[in-house]
């Protein structure tokens, strides 16, 4: 040990003395703190405790008045969930008196004070159909709609006041099947809950993988051969037997045929959203290597977050010039199902902030994220004991909900300008009160961030915020704001002492501190 070290260690204690000092003073006069001061009584980290003193030291945010260019307003219902249809009332339960109340505490509060759209697909759209005396039960069907589906759902869409997109089975090419079916769900469902019906599933792989096995045999449901143009007619000749309602598709899982959707639209006047789905990671056909692969550091990357919609700000362009909606209505962290250690860690929710965001920028009128029941990537996980529903709530869903605090309904995008490194992401927005709220992700395993956030106008005081957990890895122990859901939980809202910061600008702008693999959010009330 060196002669310094016992001065360092008593030059520490004064500081910490004289910082505990001002907050007692501060606590008295009602004062709000600077979160660099906060952190030094925490850990004792003399850097942290100088960073107000050393702003040539800080990383610079600054935020601007300017919204982002060719940004929309986000509109409501921006964040909505994706379910297969086998898998709702797994989460509703079969009573609808009854519905699930920690499942419906769980939706609300990713769309406070908004019309959740819920979308109900997936997979299962082309192995469903709504059984009916002059149909034989096709090869590849195998799951049933019921009156009680129906009534379960249809409690849970009355009580969210939830709009819906509904999938309705293409493969089994029977446009007589898909009328009864989508006549079923609308009357079932009320047509003024039902936002669109999206015809089939991801079609371009219809004739690339089996719809079904018989016996030994692998049966296709379209010839290997089944191109775009083939499904366009299919589309069209579904689309003429439905009830007249507002249609979604063409339900694409990769960018093979998108560059026909301007045929597709042009063909197609009723279709009014346009769906398209994404994942960034892919555990099924992904090579070893590749930017893809279902990795923590892929996870955590450029590519995962911005690259893997390198294309959609076009597409997105198109369909608003056709007077369309787009919606990527399936997005999750990994193809197939996601994958265990990846999709439920603590990386997954500093992931999805960053892509919702992303997708606001490129255009995206919407997003739903996808989940089912045993899904490596599933948001929650449910359990009926005595009567009474809780749940487990997964990592990814704390990134939904922080996403939800800082992008309002019909708040725009602000351009950001910083001299952060590329591990860090700093996203801002305006709502329509003229709260600016800054998003800071720190993507880095091992770095921390010292920064000084310049807002716009004349901003005095902000709160702060972070989400954390002990690791990027980590599958327990989030936390956003200091709370958390109990585990399991039996109401659907966090639980804790809320841990939020008032802070007090400078001349400079607001001094905040990120842990590695950490995020947080700045929220202040413009005066200029």
């Amino acid at each position: 040990m060196s002669a310094k070290a016992p001065a360092r260690r008593r030059a520490l204690a004064a500081v910490v003395a004289a910082v505990a000092v001002v907050c007692a003073v501060t606590l008295l006069l009602g004062e709000p703190l600077e979160v660099a001061d906060v952190d030094a009584i925490r850990t004792g980290h003399p850097a942290v405790a100088q960073a107000a003193e050393t702003p040539a030291d800080l990383t610079k945010i600054v935020v601007t008045s300017a919204p982002v260019a060719g940004s929309r307003p986000i509109a409501p219902g921006f964040l909505g969930l994706s379910f297969e249809f086998r898998g709702v009332r797994a989460y509703t339960g079969a009573n609808p008196r009854r519905i699930n109340p920690v499942l419906e505490q769980l939706v609300r509060n990713l769309a406070p004070g908004q019309a959740p759209v819920l979308r109900i697909g997936g997979d299962s759209t082309d192995s469903t159909w709504w059984p009916t005396s002059r149909l034989l039960r096709p090869g590849g069907v195998s799951y049933a709609l019921t009156p009680a589906w129906l009534a379960t759902t249809r409690a849970l869409v009355r009580d969210l006041g939830a709009r819906v997109i509904l999938g309705v089975n293409l493969e089994a090419a029977r446009p007589t099947l898909a009328r009864a079916e989508a006549q079923a769900l609308i009357t079932g469902l009320r047509r003024s809950a039902v936002q669109a019906i999206e015809i089939g599933n991801e079609p371009s792989t219809y004739g690339k993988f089996p719809w079904y096995r018989r016996g030994n045999e692998l049966v296709y449901a379209r010839r290997h051969g089944y191109r775009f143009a083939n499904f366009i007619r299919d589309f069209s000749s579904f689309r003429r037997r439905l009830p007249q309602i507002p249609l979604a598709g063409p339900s694409l899982g990769g960018y093979g045929w998108m560059p026909r959707l301007r045929a597709f639209l042009n063909a197609e006047p009723a279709v009014s959203t346009v769906t398209f789905h994404r994942y960034p990671l892919d555990r099924c056909f992904a090579p070893p290597g590749s930017a893809e692969q279902a990795t923590l550091r892929n996870l955590l990357s450029p590519f995962a977050a911005s690259g893997f919609l390198a294309h959609i700000p076009r597409y997105a362009a198109l369909a608003h010039a056709h007077g369309d909606a787009f919606r990527i209505d399936e997005m999750n962290s990994v193809a197939c199902s996601g994958k265990r250690g990846l999709s439920d860690t603590f990386a997954s929710a500093l992931w999805v902030v960053d892509a919702l965001f992303e997708m606001v920028r490129a255009g995206v009128d919407g997003v739903n994220v996808h989940t089912f029941p045993g899904a490596a990537y599933q948001l929650f996980a449910f359990k009926r004991q005595a009567g009474r529903w809780s749940a487990l709530v997964e990592p990814e869903y704390y990134g939904l909900l922080l996403f939800a605090r800082a992008a309002p309904p019909t708040s725009r995008l602000l351009e950001v300008k910083s001299t952060t490194p590329r591990s860090v992401k700093t996203w801002a927005t305006e709502a329509p009160d003229g709260a600016v709220h800054v998003v800071i992700i720190n993507k880095s395993l091992h770095t921390r961030l010292n920064a000084v956030v310049r807002m716009p106008g004349l901003a005095h005081v902000a709160t702060f915020q972070r989400m954390t957990a002990p690791a990027a890895a980590a599958e327990h122990g989030v936390a956003l704001a200091g709370q958390r859901f109990a585990a399991p939980s039996s109401t659907g809202r966090l639980m804790g002492p809320v841990q939020t910061y008032s802070l007090r600008g400078s001349a400079g702008g607001f001094h905040v501190t990120l842990g590695p693999a950490s995020a947080a959010l700045l929220s202040s009330q413009s005066n200029g």
